[in-house]
């Protein structure tokens, strides 16, 4: 399968190309249908006569170049009704009824001139279809995010994540303005099922089935959220699927490269370090502990915490005593042998390096956050 993409260049066209190829050269193996082939790209710089070698050799067309912010006003008949026209003529010429999808806009709905421009490249669109009986898919998207797309430009969520990602203010006149968006992902995994005559429908228009209804204000708080994380150390909530998980993602493409890495706070004494990796909101903290050779730490028990010790460097044994007892039971923990041993509640417990030249590294979680004011921790040695 041939696969023609006008707007190749910009930003749905590029994640889609990535996605494609991918499939393509066996890296997604998760469409098995699809046989893909060439992927034409048409951008700014292909000239008409390329343009119609595509168009013969096509199987398959995803237009989805356009124009959203030009600099006079004709340039949107020009871009979004003249250039489709002449897509579809160029088509029409090979004789190639392949099916055509076409990128239009929930503002196809509105009188103003992007609007009417998108609107009359779907009546062409519509024409096209009846008069050749080509396959034609409209899809009417509402604001698009996620990775790659361009900040202060059309994308309210591409600019505040830029912008608070470097350190840059944001403008935001209502807070309750309400968004209907739509992630790139899901965007890209709709148009691959549209390969397939799996679209999906709403009315007379194909669509994207998971969107996503948010205002101004929810996206700058998470965004917020997500910008302290370096110095909380706390993940927030991102269940499946969600908004907040998208958006992270989204975020995170924009952090310059000084960002990238943040420095963690070591506590250091002389029988190692203990370091704070990651908290949850509701799922426990990670921390990483250090220990030197024939150094033995915790000594402490909880009443309700709990705790798993995954040792992944070293040679160490973990000693765990039931209060009230006097039996013990015992773990011999190597990196050789990564498993995790749990820290029981009611046991007070210890972890000790068995080597007298090399530091044993454990990873540690615990099912709840650290509280100073009531730490349920208590020293009792094993």
């Amino acid at each position: 399968m041939n696969i023609l993409i006008t707007g190749a260049g910009g930003f749905v066209g590029k994640n889609l190309v990535c996605a494609l190829e991918n499939i393509r050269d066996g890296k997604d193996r998760t469409h098995p249908e699809l046989e893909i082939g060439n992927i034409f790209r048409c951008t700014r710089q292909t000239t008409e006569a390329e343009l119609k070698e595509y168009c013969a050799d096509a199987d398959f067309v995803f237009h989805l170049a356009g124009v959203n912010r030009p600099k006079e006003q004709k340039e949107f008949m020009e871009g979004n009704r003249d250039f489709t026209g002449t897509l579809l003529g160029l088509l029409e010429l090979a004789e190639n009824r392949c099916p055509v999808m076409l990128s239009s806009s929930t503002q196809a709905a509105l009188d103003n001139p992007y609007g009417e421009s998108k609107r009359a490249g779907e009546q062409l669109m519509r024409e096209y279809g009846l008069r050749t009986g080509a396959r034609t898919l409209i899809y009417r998207f509402p604001n698009v995010f996620g990775k790659w797309c361009r900040p202060n430009y059309n994308s309210a969520v591409a600019t505040f994540c830029h912008n608070r990602a470097n350190d840059l203010p944001i403008q935001v006149n209502d807070r309750n303005t309400r968004l209907t968006l739509v992630y790139i992902d899901d965007v890209v995994q709709e148009l691959i099922a549209a390969l397939s005559g799996n679209e999906h429908h709403d009315g007379d228009f194909c669509c994207v089935p998971v969107t996503h209804s948010v205002t101004l204000g929810e996206i700058v708080d998470l965004i917020e959220t997500f910008r302290e994380q370096p110095a909380t150390l706390v993940m927030p909530e991102i269940p499946n699927g969600s908004f907040a998980k998208k958006l992270y993602s989204t975020f995170l493409s924009y952090l310059p490269k000084e960002k990238v890495a943040f420095p963690l706070k070591m506590n250091v004494d002389q029988r190692g370090s203990f370091t704070e990796l990651l908290k949850t909101a509701s799922n426990g903290q990670f921390s990483v502990n250090i220990s030197k050779p024939g150094i033995t730490k915790g000594q402490h028990w909880h009443h309700t915490k709990w705790e798993f010790f995954i040792v992944v460097s070293g040679h160490g044994l973990i000693q765990e005593r039931k209060i009230g007892t006097d039996e013990v039971i015992e773990f011999e923990v190597s990196g050789e042998k990564i498993e995790a041993v749990h820290m029981l509640p009611g046991y007070t417990h210890n972890i000790i390096n068995l080597s007298e030249t090399e530091n044993l590294v454990t990873l540690m979680w615990a099912n709840e956050l650290f509280d100073p004011s009531h730490p349920d921790t208590f020293f009792q040695e094993v």
